[in-house]
């Protein structure tokens, strides 16, 4: 069973007969009398009762009918999907958490809102994770620590983060790693991107985090360090979104590991047209999405 054979059964079988559907379609009658043979060798069932000059439906040719017009209009869906001018179908995307937090939320309401008609879902979590998801085809595409060069990925750079160090009110100044060597921290696992750049920023100053709690969220961290139980990483959009953010002291990282860079990455050969739409409204608001937001 092919998708011809059910286009051309689904057409006998609304004219009713070889030579209207022919005409329709545009194929010799014939043609279609040996794709319908052929349909039926292959089902091993009569589609049609044969009346002299006209064609009906059997109990089977019903049963089908209904399976053929699904299929079809599933194929139609699939193809404007991938190929259509209007985006249209699912959209599945990945985001560190605080870049879903802080900087797309109104860009996503906004490509809802231009295209209706994709399924737009979101994912959270680690630059390894989300970069994972789209090797996998699991993920269209991404929001992770960039630049990647993951011979399968491309991308465009799409914001700049602050990183700052956050520590209890009362702790004295950070202006090091020296200055905190031996202090324990509180970070995302260890596949985290923005971890493994708090972990080089201490080494650089030949210094070594204490022990490192692993947290989940951003708020259990800024509960933590406000609590005075140690210190966190951050982007400052992200903490300055937070309640609470006055109850921390906070630290510029030295300008070698002061910005890192929000990326939006896709697997080589794979933009469709609602991801295409989607990196272009990404960047008509690029100037926008950049700026800090406030709390």
């Amino acid at each position: 069973m092919d998708l011809v054979q059910l286009e051309i059964f689904k057409a006998v079988a609304e004219h009713g007969s070889i030579s209207a559907a022919a005409q329709h379609i545009h194929r010799v009658p014939s043609n279609l009398t040996t794709r319908i043979k052929q349909l039926e060798e292959d089902l091993g069932v009569e589609l049609f009762i044969r009346e002299k000059q006209r064609l009906r439906l059997s109990p089977a040719g019903w049963n089908l009918l209904d399976y053929a017009g699904r299929i079809l209009e599933l194929v139609e869906e699939a193809r404007m999907t991938v190929a259509g001018e209007e985006p249209r179908g699912p959209l599945a995307l990945g985001s560190l958490e605080s870049t879903a937090a802080v900087r797309i939320p109104a860009l996503l309401a906004a490509y809802n809102q231009a295209f209706p008609k994709v399924e737009l879902a979101l994912s959270t979590g680690s630059s390894g994770t989300m970069i994972d998801g789209v090797l996998a085809g699991n993920l269209a595409a991404a929001f992770v620590d960039g630049p990647v060069l993951h011979p399968a990925l491309e991308g465009i750079p799409v914001f700049q983060e602050e990183m700052v160090v956050i520590a209890p009110l009362n702790h004295a100044p950070i202006h090091g790693g020296r200055d905190v060597n031996g202090e324990q921290i509180y970070a995302f696992r260890s596949n985290c991107s923005y971890r493994h750049h708090f972990e080089s920023w201490f080494a650089h100053d030949s210094a070594v985090p204490g022990k490192i709690f692993e947290m989940e969220s951003y708020h259990g961290k800024l509960a933590c360090v406000s609590a005075g139980a140690g210190l966190a990483l951050m982007p400052r959009s992200m903490l300055e979104s937070m309640p609470g953010s006055a109850m921390v002291s906070v630290w510029p990282l030295n300008e070698q590991f002061r910005h890192l860079n929000t990326w939006l990455v896709w697997r080589k050969g794979t933009v469709s047209r609602s991801l295409s739409s989607f990196i272009e409204l990404l960047q008509a608001r690029s100037d926008n999405l950049n700026a800090t937001p406030k709390e």
